[in-house]
């Protein structure tokens, strides 16, 4: 296990240095069905535009709606698109029995690692977030990146030892508390890895990289790769100017109509997603698609923003 997590570590810290991190959306068709064709079709796309990493099942591929047989094919598809160019992590969540199930069938698919999601619905004390990633890391031989966001959230005290758990290598923050951060990164072992996983990560990329986690995932990635390139080599280069300008022109105003309704951090991107003539079809409920309104926004906003890296809708 330590060989291999060792080996998932080179390799995800290699694609970090060279691109964003992709979290490719799953296609359905419109009655609601996984659209498998649709979905190899659409992650095709993503890796010719060289992400760092393909994430598939997690928060912005619907990962809490899909049943286990869905998501048996959607990480089988994905490990078999990429065919061994870039690591694949596949999200596994709900409590840790559940997790388990889900951790197998990635593993059983050929996934290099698992980004364990937040656990269901009850909060929790330190000691037992703890416990929930010894039960999952207990019993996959996958390593795992741990996400807090929503109700997880963990202490310096507990993130040392979580990284001490034999398999963790890193851990995703969705909070964007940057005090807490910093002390995570400092509690945290050498080469344990960190990602920025904020909504709309480019607009606090800058502040993220300030405390040491200068890799981001990128929902822009997933319907506009050019844009989404754009920046990771503005902000990787030194170039503030062109940074600021997709700040101010497109990023920054994405996020404001992001917020508009809940869900619209995956509606939205699968939206966009559409409107450049990829197959992902249909957000399944709970969620829900834009308005009309919304979407002639969102239209307009991505024809701005391609417009800024002299690229098309």
């Amino acid at each position: 296990m330590a060989g291999q997590a060792e080996h998932v570590v080179r390799r995800l810290r290699d694609g970090m240095a060279g691109g964003v991190l992709s979290f490719p959306l799953t296609s359905f068709r419109a009655d609601g069905s996984l659209d498998a064709d649709g979905f190899r079709a659409y992650v095709a796309g993503q890796l010719a535009a060289g992400p760092g990493a393909l994430f598939p099942a997690c928060g912005t591929g619907e990962f809490f709606s899909l049943d286990e047989e869905e998501y048996r094919q959607v990480v089988s598809m994905a490990v078999e698109e990429a065919g061994g160019r870039v690591p694949v992590v596949a999200g596994a969540g709900y409590g840790w029995a559940q997790a388990v199930r889900f951790a197998r069938i990635a593993e059983d698919a050929g996934a290099d690692a698992l980004l364990v999601l937040p656990h269901y619905l009850v909060g929790a004390p330190q000691d037992g977030l703890v416990a929930q990633v010894e039960a999952i890391a207990g019993r996959t031989g996958l390593p795992l990146v741990v996400y807090q966001r929503g109700q997880v959230t963990y202490t310096a005290d507990s993130l040392a030892r979580i990284a001490r758990v034999p398999g963790v290598i890193g851990l995703k923050d969705g909070h964007s508390d940057l005090d807490r951060l910093q002390r995570l990164t400092l509690a945290a072992p050498d080469g344990f890895l960190f990602f920025n996983g904020a909504a709309t990560a480019e607009i606090q990329a800058r502040a993220y990289a300030a405390v040491g986690v200068p890799a981001y995932s990128s929902a822009v990635h997933a319907f506009a790769p050019e844009i989404a390139d754009a920046f990771f080599a503005a902000l990787r280069g030194g170039d503030q100017g062109t940074a600021d300008k997709l700040l101010r022109g497109f990023y920054v105003p994405f996020a404001e109509l992001r917020d508009r309704v809940p869900g619209y951090a995956v509606s939205l991107v699968k939206a966009a997603a559409r409107l450049r003539g990829r197959p992902v079809g249909p957000v399944r409920a709970p969620l829900t698609d834009p308005s009309t309104a919304d979407l002639a926004d969102l239209r307009a906003l991505l024809g701005a923003g391609l417009d800024l890296v002299g690229a098309s809708l």
